[in-house]
């Protein structure tokens, strides 16, 4: 009977990044550790090869329709490969037990944190950005966003890797602020490119670490990628501001529980 609650998680996150693309492993995660009691290690690895798989699908599409810049992309990497494969190796000596569940647990919390909060305020930071010097839009130079880019990548291998948060809405806020110049269309496919990339590398090394659960991926994957298909329609004809707020919400509360948890108890 729980596996079948697997498939109805990965259903209900899937209607939710189809229908306003917030949620991934921001909702996946958290989700899996505190209603399903999985174990935060094995819920992080198991969401990062599910991220891989489902995001996958996107890219497609981005690479069909031209909205890529691999550009960018190969930036990312630059910085977020390393990263990721430092983080691995810590995480392969850090000890297994409470003081890694609560490792997890905290970054998780922050993540999602701050995911929700761009989601709430993306608006506003687009017109920011828009307005830019005196109704200019202001854009680093080449060589800036080139360093920039790969901190983020950095920034986004590391958080990744820990948490399986921050590939998708916190790398597409970093891209917003580094190519306020650029199609947003564009930066989303980049982006989505991008996590595909780092879930897969991240993902194959928790599977190396023994943190990837493939029953319980799989009966994810067979909710979600319905999922996304049900949530694509439903964001047509019903308000996707209300929808962001809500799931951002929701996050939220959700966020704000681990960090109070993860810093109370330590685990």
């Amino acid at each position: 009977m729980q596996d079948f609650g697997f498939s109805v998680a990965g259903l209900f996150v899937g209607i939710a990044v189809g229908a306003t693309g917030v949620g991934g492993g921001s909702l996946m995660t958290p989700i899996l550790i505190m209603f399903y009691g999985i174990n935060p290690a094995i819920a992080v690895g198991t969401d990062l090869l599910y991220a891989s798989t489902s995001k996958s699908f996107g890219v497609l599409l981005h690479g069909r329709n031209g909205s890529l810049d691999w550009r960018i992309v190969r930036w990312m990497a630059l910085g977020s490969v390393p990263a990721t494969l430092i983080t691995l190796v810590f995480l392969h000596n850090f000890p297994k037990g409470p003081g890694l569940d609560g490792l997890i647990k905290l970054t998780l919390a922050i993540a999602i944190i701050v995911t929700a909060t761009f989601a709430l305020f993306q608006d506003q930071l687009m017109r920011l950005i828009k307005r830019g010097n005196q109704g200019a839009v202001v854009e680093p130079s080449e060589r800036k966003q080139f360093q920039l880019t790969v901190l983020s990548g950095v920034l986004i291998g590391t958080l990744v890797t820990i948490s399986s948060v921050g590939a998708g809405v916190i790398g597409m806020m970093l891209l917003l602020l580094i190519y306020p110049k650029h199609a947003p269309i564009r930066l989303v496919g980049s982006d989505l490119a991008h996590a595909v990339i780092i879930t897969a590398i991240a993902g194959a090394g928790h599977a190396s670490l023994g943190t990837v659960n493939y029953a319980l991926l799989g009966y994810l994957l067979l909710g979600a990628l319905p999922g996304i298909w049900i949530g694509s329609r439903i964001g047509f004809n019903l308000p996707e501001k209300l929808l962001k707020r809500v799931i951002a919400g929701f996050l939220i509360f959700i966020g704000g529980t681990m960090l109070l948890k993860a810093m109370t108890t330590g685990i």
